[in-house]
């Protein structure tokens, strides 16, 4: 009776493992399946949302560039019509008369003029971006360089009447040419000038912005004439034969 007591016994059990084995094995399928699914799934949205972020990426940068270029645009528009609004611009006459010239943006040249033994040529060139005012002619005056007193040093007599326009305008990479004759007679004359001192503009500028320009040995200066500022040296030697009247 012990015996098959025991048998039975061990067969109830042998079941009801072998019931839980299969209900073990069916669970654990399920959880690999859904473990194997969330993987799955997260890979399909970042693999479906990487073309998106990408494209909205280069999108980006493209309205960046075009943001660009329009602003850039308008930058010159805005320049061009700034330039409108000031009757011709920074290279206009009108420009000009309101803004006198910097020394900083002139260069200033002396030599003496082709055929003329006596005569001299003054040259300022604006170097500078915009048209600028200077004065009708040049300040100018003669001397020994290494004199310690120039009060004595000599003026040359200029055109009289002036009247008009309040500056004579230069524009950007032209120049102001005035014209000097030294000694108009050719007689006689000082010898100890050796120097021209040249200031650009004297109604604007500075004395410490006179330059000074070596004029060589054996110079005679005798009723030295100035001329106004003109485009041509020629109309500049015009102007200076009027100096004094």
């Amino acid at each position: 009776m012990r015996t098959f007591r025991s048998r039975k016994h061990t067969a109830t059990l042998g079941a009801v493992t072998a019931v839980l084995a299969l209900a073990l094995t069916a669970c654990n399928g399920d959880e690999t399946g859904t473990k194997s699914a969330g993987p799955a799934d997260n890979t399909a949205s970042v693999s479906s949302s990487q073309p998106s972020t990408d494209a909205t990426t280069t999108d980006g940068k493209k309205a960046g560039n075009a943001a660009q270029n329009t602003g850039a645009t308008k930058t010159g528009t805005s320049k061009a019509g700034t330039s409108g609004t000031s009757g011709g611009g920074s290279t206009s006459d009108s420009y000009a008369y309101k803004h006198p010239c910097q020394s900083g943006d002139l260069s200033v040249r002396v030599y003496p003029l082709e055929g003329s033994a006596t005569q001299h040529v003054i040259e300022v060139n604006n170097t500078g971006a915009n048209s600028c005012g200077l004065s009708y002619f040049p300040r100018v005056s003669l001397g020994a360089s290494k004199a310690s007193d120039h009060s004595g040093d000599i003026t040359p007599a200029v055109p009289g009447g002036l009247g008009g326009a309040p500056a004579y305008p230069v524009k950007p990479k032209t120049a102001a040419i005035a014209v000097i004759d030294l000694n108009p007679g050719g007689k006689g004359g000082v010898t100890w000038v050796n120097e021209m001192n040249v200031l650009a503009d004297g109604d604007h500028m500075p004395n410490a912005d006179t330059q000074n320009f070596e004029l060589g040995p054996d110079v005679k200066v005798g009723d030295a004439k100035l001329g106004l500022y003109r485009s041509t040296v020629a109309d500049a030697v015009s102007s200076m034969k009027t100096a004094g009247n």
